[in-house]
């Protein structure tokens, strides 16, 4: 078991590597200059004024050393725990920005993922065993699979804040209020997140079902399954079987899933405003700022990575055959 943990470290270490050098790369080739684009904002017509803050800001952000001595740099900083100074949001540090961003992506994205795979699943199993539900879920999970995670958050976007005006479509909470505490503040907090969430929780459901309903009536149609069923073991027990070989595939999806899930959520924030990491990435976008862009693309990263590493320590719970093939065991 140590040695296959270890491979597994290694891999995610080197993805972590590669990940993290094209974070940096991919801000350095996008058009326009930040510091002329702090400078302009600052409306200073002094051309001698002018010059000596694109001086000033070029040697605070580093950006007047040779390209690979910033690369350095930034590993050095990274380690230090240090994401440097937000451009956009200047003067605050990178990681105090992303900090204040983090609990409403977790809130959009531990709920959305968890909850979908359960019902996905659940659903997907029960319509493996009756017709009638077969033939509602199925097609309902097709529809809801093929949604971009954008367009299901435009319809219910227009449906419900616009049409019905019952939900709030733009922001964390209702920009009337301060955080608190109260009982009123947590009802807006909810009355905000809801849209985001279901948008999320809507197209991933889909594909959990029809994973599962396929993969259920496979494991029924195995030759274990006909085995059990001549011996004259109960339905429910051939049932149970299934369930758990089935499963297996879908906790490996699982892991496959998280950075489209991810990715969906960074675009659902963005059309419904939310303040999570998807939009500090589009303000990141437009201002040109790097260490914001940065910071957010490596807390994505290092999400991506925790979660993909517990569903390798999951799948090693869950499926015999792997502690097995450990062990150095044949089956």
């Amino acid at each position: 078991m140590r040695q296959y943990f270890g491979r597994k470290l290694l891999i995610y270490a080197l993805t972590f590597f590669v990940a993290v050098t094209v974070n940096w790369m991919i801000p350095r080739f996008m058009p326009g200059d930040p510091v002329a684009s702090m400078v302009a904002r600052a409306r200073i017509s002094d051309p001698e004024a002018v010059a000596a803050m694109q001086q000033y800001y070029s040697n605070l952000f580093g950006f007047d050393q040779p390209i690979l001595a910033q690369y350095f740099n930034f590993w050095g900083a990274l380690f230090a725990g240090n994401f440097g100074i937000s451009i956009w949001a200047y003067p605050l540090p990178v990681a105090d920005v992303i900090m204040d961003a983090v609990p409403y992506s977790l809130g959009l994205l531990i709920p959305s993922i968890l909850l979908s795979w359960f019902v996905g699943n659940w659903a997907g199993a029960l319509a493996a065993r009756r017709k009638i539900l077969d033939n509602t879920v199925l097609p309902v999970g097709y529809v809801l699979t093929a949604m971009p995670y954008m367009w299901i958050a435009i319809l219910l976007c227009w449906g419900f804040g616009v049409v019905f005006q019952v939900l709030p479509v733009a922001g964390g909470y209702s920009f009337a209020m301060q955080p608190n505490l109260s009982w009123e503040f947590v009802g807006s907090l909810f009355q905000h997140w809801l849209l985001p969430f279901v948008s999320l929780f809507l197209v991933a459901l889909g594909g959990w079902a029809i994973g599962m309903r396929n993969m259920i009536i496979y494991e029924l149609e195995a030759d274990y399954s006909n085995y059990l069923a001549a011996l004259g073991a109960p339905h429910r027990l051939i049932r149970r079987y299934a369930f758990r070989n089935a499963v297996l595939p879908q906790i490996t999806g699982l892991a496959l899933q998280l950075g489209v899930l991810v990715a969906g959520a960074l675009v659902t924030e963005i059309v419904f405003s939310y303040p999570g990491l998807g939009s500090l990435i589009l303000k990141a976008i437009q201002n040109q700022d790097f260490f914001l862009l940065q910071g957010t693309f490596l807390f994505i990263v290092l999400g991506v990575l925790i979660a993909n590493f517990v569903i390798d320590i999951v799948y090693v719970i869950v499926d015999p055959r792997t502690r097995a093939g450990m062990t150095g065991a044949t089956t």
